[in-house]
C-alpha cells in the first residue's frame, strides 16, 4: 500500500508532466515570471527531485530552453540556458489546493550574456 506521501507524489508528478509545456509553470512569485515564455519559447522542464512530507511536496525542476525573447531587459541571444526551479504543493485527499513557485534568475541571467 502507497503512503500519502508516495500518493501526493505521483500527484504533483503527474501535474508538472501534464502541464509543464501549457505555461502553468510560467507563473511564479518573481517579477519577471511572465517574461519566461514569451523569452524562451522552446522551454522544456525535466522533474530533477522530489520531497515530501505529509501533505506537503516540493519540487526541484530544471527548464531548459533558448533565449530568443527579451528578458530581463537582456535582448535575444539565442543562448542555451539551465535554470532551477523550485515548487512547493500543498494538497488535501489527493488533490493539489495551493502551489507557489520560485525561479533562480540568479543562475539564468549570467547564461543569456552575448558571447
Amino acid at each position: 500500500m502507497k503512503t500519502i506521501e508516495q500518493k501526493n507524489i505521483e500527484t504533483v508528478t503527474a501535474f508538472i508532466e501534464a502541464f509543464a509545456n501549457q505555461n502553468e509553470l510560467d507563473d511564479t512569485d518573481q517579477f519577471f515570471s511572465s517574461q519566461i515564455g514569451e523569452a524562451f519559447p522552446d522551454k522544456h522542464y525535466a522533474v530533477e527531485e522530489v520531497i515530501a512530507q505529509g501533505e506537503k511536496v516540493i519540487a526541484r525542476i530544471f527548464m531548459t530552453g533558448t533565449h530568443k525573447g527579451t528578458f530581463a531587459g537582456n535582448l535575444p541571444t539565442g543562448n542555451s540556458v539551465k535554470a532551477t526551479q523550485f515548487r512547493e504543493f500543498r494538497l488535501v485527499d489527493g488533490q493539489i489546493v495551493e502551489h507557489r513557485g520560485w525561479f533562480d534568475t540568479a543562475t539564468l541571467l549570467p547564461q543569456m550574456k552575448a558571447n
